[in-house]
């Protein structure tokens, strides 16, 4: 599979992408401490049999520019990814978000409805109060440093030049910016019109009720029988949150179906 590596002027940073496939655009956001080839390696390839893919990472991650002095929070990577699409010249995109990047594909919603047309959000929170209470554990300073040494996230970011220090001071940001309050207006979240497809583990950091009630808030709890939700739900069994993504049959037999549902049953696509 061919890929393209480039690097796009965004907001005070070098932002850096592949580009993969032709025909519909999917724009795809890794999670937190994850570049491209770990976080979404794995499907990139199955994805792009049938889209093109443009896949990004965030300020000081993988192969991006990092502004020091600059914190990471929702707000600024939204800020860069409205930017990148501003850049690239692209009007309407399908996102596919996981983790923050689920995050930061819902707020490219909110802010502008019109580039979104479909939300693919693996592993999203709106509010604090929906993250698993020990959850604090895993972004304690002592489990994260020894937790994370020799990862494929830690040799990810070393093989895309950067230094041993620059990677404990990404931690470090990270770690703030993990420890943000989130608690994002639902009356804005409602608003959204894109539909959604609202994918968790059984086992993740978010908490089943709180992607329930997301689901809810972007169109889903219908009766079908009676009115199909336009949005998706879906619970993956035995399944925790660095795994999810690699879950790649599972979310294969539902991203081709509500991306193009036309196309899944056969009929000719429209323009």
């Amino acid at each position: 599979m061919k890929k393209s590596g480039n690097h796009a002027n965004v907001n005070g940073l070098k932002m850096y992408y592949e580009v993969y496939g032709k025909c519909k655009l999917l724009l795809l956001l890794p999670g937190a401490f994850s570049g491209i080839s770990t976080a979404l390696g794995k499907l990139i390839s199955l994805l792009a049999a049938e889209r093109q893919v443009i896949a990004a990472e965030f300020q000081g991650y993988g192969h991006t520019t990092d502004i020091p002095e600059r914190p990471l929070s929702y707000e600024q990577l939204t800020d860069d990814v409205i930017e990148f699409l501003r850049v690239l010249d692209v009007p309407q995109t399908d996102i596919f978000g996981y983790s923050t990047g689920a995050g930061v594909a819902l707020q490219v919603a909110m802010r502008k409805p019109t580039v979104v047309r479909k939300l693919i959000l693996a592993s999203v929170s709106i509010k604090s109060s929906g993250h698993h209470p020990d959850l604090k554990t895993l972004f304690s300073p002592e489990f994260m440093e020894k937790a994370l040494e020799g990862s494929p996230y830690h040799r990810e970011y070393l093989n895309a030049g950067k230094s041993p220090g620059d990677w404990s001071r990404q931690l470090d940001k990270i770690r703030a910016f993990e420890q943000k309050e989130q608690d994002w207006p639902v009356d804005e979240i409602r608003t959204i019109k894109a539909p959604a497809l609202i994918v968790a583990g059984d086992a993740d950091i978010v908490q089943a009720e709180h992607v329930l009630a997301l689901y809810k808030l972007l169109g889903g709890g219908s009766l079908g029988e009676l009115s199909m939700p336009v949005s998706q739900l879906a619970i993956l069994p035995g399944t925790i949150h660095t795994a999810l993504i690699q879950k790649t049959d599972l979310l294969m037999a539902m991203i081709p179906g509500f991306l193009n549902p036309e196309e899944e049953q056969g009929a000719l696509p429209t323009s």
